[in-house]
């Protein structure tokens, strides 16, 4: 694991996580750790309204921690109800917490590989519907990161189970002088509940 992530990762503090969000968690722990002792593959796919920010932080996050905890046959996903791209506020926030990312694509919704480690197989992020050919058809946990996207998409095909575990969206301070730290702010929050999650399997 990179050394600037692995610090990051030991000073989170997953007891500033409130009981009521624990309790939100939750369900995630127990369809990892179902999965862990069935051997089987944990899938993971966080889905948001634009597959922009959110959703992303999840992916990236949720994959990290998995590696972090040494939690195997674990791969996380990420998609929308509608294709946009990958933020790129998202991307500089997630370089400067010592993750290595690279552009592979130069159009409207970018492709990244995103690295959290030298030897590991990159994370591949970009804007896409859940329902991608990329993103698993079948037997995966749908974890909705926003209230928007969990109100409009009452079925998700294939989802094994569904979960809410919304954020409040970094976008609100977009162009404004809190962007930069709003977007660190999510990103830690989500590390943080990430790491909890790993951290009980």
């Amino acid at each position: 694991m990179n050394a600037k992530i692995e610090e990051l990762i030991k000073n989170l503090n997953i007891d500033e996580i409130s009981a009521e969000r624990k309790k939100v968690l939750e369900p995630l722990i127990d369809f990892v750790a179902q999965k862990k002792s069935e051997n089987s593959p944990i899938m993971i796919n966080f889905i948001c309204t634009h597959n922009s920010r959110r959703s992303h932080l999840g992916q990236i996050w949720a994959q990290t921690m998995a590696t972090f905890f040494d939690v195997k046959n674990v791969v996380t996903y990420s998609g929308g109800t509608e294709t946009t791209a990958m933020f790129p506020k998202v991307g500089e926030t997630l370089a400067n917490q010592g993750f290595e990312i690279q552009k592979l694509s130069e159009t409207n919704n970018p492709v990244y590989a995103i690295k959290f480690d030298e030897n590991s197989h990159p994370i591949i992020a970009f804007s896409k519907k859940y329902s991608d050919d990329f993103n698993p058809k079948s037997d995966f946990a749908a974890i909705m990161t926003c209230s928007h996207a969990d109100g409009n998409c009452p079925f998700i095909a294939g989802a094994e189970k569904r979960i809410p575990i919304t954020y409040d969206d970094p976008k609100l301070f977009d162009n404004t002088d809190q962007q930069n730290e709003k977007y660190e702010e999510r990103s830690l929050q989500i590390a943080t509940e990430m790491k909890y999650i790993f951290a009980k399997i």
